[in-house]
């Protein structure tokens, strides 16, 4: 199959399953999957394709959920302008925080940006008139005029257009020139630099793309959610996602999706499970740990094997019965 059509097939079926999902698994459920995919897509463009581990996206996660609350409760705003808001937030938050954190290297820059994010945990804590502290931002409404929104199912589809978009965003960006360099500036930083490229600033363009991807999926979050709690700024959620990346694979970004979707799944399994509800931690990290060692390169380029050979033996059949 050519590229061009592979792409199309593999879009055309994403699409089909993300309509579809709400139907197989509960809708609440659903838009986590949705909602944390994008957030581990945005992480695999900084990792996976810039090679920059960042433990404190969770600050960019979270903001932008609060920011995205604030617009939607207090300024009445519907959920697009909401989600928008908090996407925009985040964008602007990295661009500071970006430009530090890329001062330094390898485990220091990963060090540099988990302080970023619990420095913003404590702040929001300590502003409790305003974030609700450990009771979190609560009452947060989805609006549209016409539409109603109030069922989860109906949220589901709403926001299923601006994940979309997210999704596409993201595509685009890591199979673009753009996308191109960053790769190269993660093999090789000064190769590319001989080559003239200014690789502190595409990197940090990179992560405020990311920080922004990230941001939205925080949106989209809260706002089926209808709260924003502390939890989405600690450093629990940064390693969450960092997890569902690698599981899913590194520099595949639908990996990311397969990844979000396995961990959440399993997670939901374990909360609702009698026999193993006490040791969801164990079961968890063992299941993880037999999928890394088998399959080292995450899920996503596996399965993409497994249907590679499948459509190849396919193909030869046809010709062969021809």
């Amino acid at each position: 199959m050519r590229p061009r059509r592979r792409t199309l097939a593999v879009a055309a079926l994403g699409l089909a399953v993300a309509l579809l999902l709400p139907r197989v698994v509960y809708p609440v459920l659903a838009l986590e999957i949705l909602a944390w995919g994008l957030f581990a897509m945005a992480v695999d463009l900084l990792l996976g394709f810039g090679g920059l581990l960042s433990f404190g996206h969770a600050a960019y996660w979270g903001v932008a959920g609060y920011v995205a609350g604030m617009v939607a409760r207090d300024a009445g705003m519907p959920y697009p302008i909401a989600v928008i808001a908090g996407l925009l937030a985040a964008a602007a938050l990295a661009v500071p925080l970006g430009y530090l954190s890329l001062r330094r290297t390898g485990i220091y820059f990963t060090m540099v940006t988990l302080a970023f994010a619990q420095m913003l945990y404590y702040v929001a804590n300590e502003l409790r008139p305003i974030t609700g502290g450990e009771n979190g931002f609560q009452g947060v409404p989805r609006t549209f005029p016409g539409l109603s929104l109030g069922p989860s199912l109906s949220f589901y589809y709403a926001a299923l257009p601006l994940v979309v978009v997210g999704y596409l965003a993201a595509y685009r960006i890591v199979h673009s020139p753009f996308g191109h360099v960053l790769v190269s500036i993660r093999d090789n930083e000064a190769r590319a630099q001989a080559l003239g490229y200014d690789t502190a600033r595409y990197k940090l363009i990179a992560f405020v793309l990311s920080a922004a991807l990230a941001g939205l999926a925080g949106s989209v979050y809260t706002l089926g959610e209808h709260f924003a709690s502390l939890e989405m700024l600690h450093w629990s959620t940064s390693g969450q996602v960092v997890l569902m990346t690698v599981l899913g694979g590194l520099g595949t970004l639908w990996g990311g999706v397969l990844g979000a979707a396995v961990f959440l799944e399993l997670r939901d399994v374990l909360s609702t499970s009698d026999l193993l509800r006490d040791a969801p931690g164990v079961v968890t990290g063992t299941v993880f740990i037999v999928i890394v060692l088998g399959l080292r390169r995450g899920l996503w380029p596996a399965l993409s094997a497994v249907v590679g050979r499948a459509s190849r033996r396919l193909a030869r059949t046809s010709r062969a019965g021809v």
